[in-house]
This record gives C-alpha cells, sequence and structure tokens, in this order.
C-alpha cells in the first residue's frame, strides 16, 4: 500500500495541509465543501503507483488553519502545485472542488492537463428559483437547524440532501462512508470563517474557453438542478462528455470507490494515448 506522506504549504497567513504518494504526472484531488481532504484517501492509494496524487485542505476545512483574511482559491491551489515542483496536474474536482478546478483551468489553462468534474459548483451558475420539493423541505429544514445552532442536526441534514440524495431515505448510505461525512463535515461547520474570498470572473458564460479533456460525472441520486447541470457542462465544455453513476448521490467516491477510479482511470489512459 502507498505511504501518505503529509505537507503543509504558507500561503500568506494560512498554512493548507495536505497528503501525497507516488511519482510521476501530478494529480489532484480537490474536495467538496461538505468534506476535507479524507475525502480521496482511497483515491490516493488506487493512483499512486502510475501519478503523484495529492489533495489538501482548503481554508475552513480539516487541518488547514491561519488568520482570516482576503484569499483566493485559485491562487491557494497554484501555490500547493509550486510548493510541490508540479508545472501541469490533472484536476479531479467535486462540488466546490470542481468549481476551484474550473476556475483554475480558466485562470492558467497552460498548466491543467485535464479534468474530471464531479457534480461541480460553477461560479456564475444561477439559483434555481424553484428547486425539486425534496429540496425545498430538506432546505427548509436546515434553515431551521441554523437559526437554532443545532450544528449537529444540520449536519444530519446535509447527510441526507448530500451523502443519501434529496429523494433518497435518510441513512441509505451508512457504515464508514456515513461516519466519515459526518466527521469532515462536522468540522467545516464548527470551523471559523477564514475570511472573505476574492471572487474569480464568473466561469459558466466562458465554458467555451476550455481546451483540455474534460469529463463531467455525477450520480443520479444527486440533487436534480446538479444533475441537469452537469449535463449543461458536457454540452458547453468542448469536447466533454458525461458519466453518470448509478445509485449514488453528490459523492460518487465514497460509494463506488472502485467506478469512480474507472472513471478516472479511462481519461488519464486516454491522455497517455
Amino acid at each position: 500500500m502507498p505511504i501518505h506522506e503529509r505537507f503543509e504549504v504558507t500561503q500568506g497567513q494560512w498554512t493548507l495541509t495536505g497528503e501525497h504518494a507516488g511519482r510521476g504526472p501530478a494529480l489532484v484531488f480537490l474536495h467538496a465543501g461538505v468534506a476535507d481532504r479524507r475525502m480521496w484517501r482511497t483515491e490516493l492509494e488506487a493512483f499512486a503507483s502510475t501519478h503523484h496524487a495529492l489533495a489538501y485542505d482548503r481554508r475552513g476545512f480539516g487541518e488547514s488553519r491561519g488568520v482570516p483574511g482576503p484569499f483566493s482559491h485559485v491562487d491557494d491551489l497554484a501555490a500547493v502545485l509550486d510548493s510541490l515542483g508540479a508545472r501541469q496536474a490533472v484536476l479531479v474536482g467535486c462540488s466546490q472542488g470542481g468549481r476551484v478546478a474550473l476556475d483554475f483551468t480558466l485562470a492558467h489553462p497552460d498548466r491543467v492537463r485535464s479534468l474530471v468534474l464531479v457534480a461541480p459548483a460553477v461560479s456564475g451558475a444561477p439559483v434555481p428559483a424553484e428547486p425539486a420539493p425534496s429540496v425545498a423541505r430538506l432546505s427548509a429544514h436546515l434553515e431551521e437547524a441554523e437559526a437554532r445552532g443545532d450544528v449537529e442536526r444540520v449536519n444530519a441534514l446535509e447527510a441526507h440532501l448530500w451523502l443519501d440524495g434529496p429523494d433518497s431515505p435518510e441513512g441509505r448510505v451508512g457504515g464508514a462512508a456515513r461516519a466519515l461525512f459526518l466527521d469532515m463535515n462536522g468540522i467545516a461547520l464548527r470551523a471559523p470563517s477564514p475570511g472573505v474570498e476574492r471572487e474569480p470572473p464568473p466561469a459558466l458564460p466562458r465554458l467555451g474557453e476550455l481546451r483540455v479533456p474534460t469529463r463531467v460525472v455525477c450520480g443520479d441520486l444527486d440533487v436534480p438542478h446538479l444533475q441537469e447541470r452537469c449535463a449543461l457542462l458536457a454540452r458547453g465544455i468542448p469536447g466533454a462528455d458525461l458519466r453518470v453513476m448509478a445509485g449514488c448521490a453528490h459523492l460518487p467516491n465514497l460509494e463506488q470507490p472502485r467506478a469512480f477510479a474507472l472513471r478516472v482511470r479511462e481519461l488519464l489512459e486516454r491522455l497517455g494515448a
């Protein structure tokens, strides 16, 4: 089993904490906004035999720490790559990690070899005026729990929304995956604000500028409007393709790690060819 090495990167008054394994082309995994770098540990092991696989905690997540202030996720990712000597990388981003991957690629197109976007957030994308009834119901419960300051209830509701899927019964995903979700998201919910992000230009109107091989992945149990967004991305990014994973929601790598790794490996093999 590959040995994961811990690393720290200082960016301004913040320390970004990560881990990496293997040697070869850089393969960077960017975590969701309800997780931290630990959501990718299976992937680091799976790809360390062929790549320099790495993941890090963004500001406000996991073990990263520092003094709140203005920041840029794009600049933070550049600092991580520079610190590890990676001129170019393949980026795999889930949810908010997908947004960072998209924004970074548009800002530094020469530094990205390929993209895997897993149910990504997209800067500039509108919020749906009428969310699906199941999403609206869970969102209302979330607002109530947040107003009460009930962090445990917020965490449980977000696990239902993002891990189980809004139309699935609560607790559909159990065991180690659920325990990991609750631990990762619990840290994020309790973390102090890292400061104000310097927002990059909206990515949605610039999808046609992307010129790297891109795969979009989503689960068929995910939030409906995010599934629609994934289809929109696959149509709007030149040469992109869409892979829908059956039986999983917003974090497919936690539910079906082997099937997810296959989707990533297919794209990597295409690059090699």
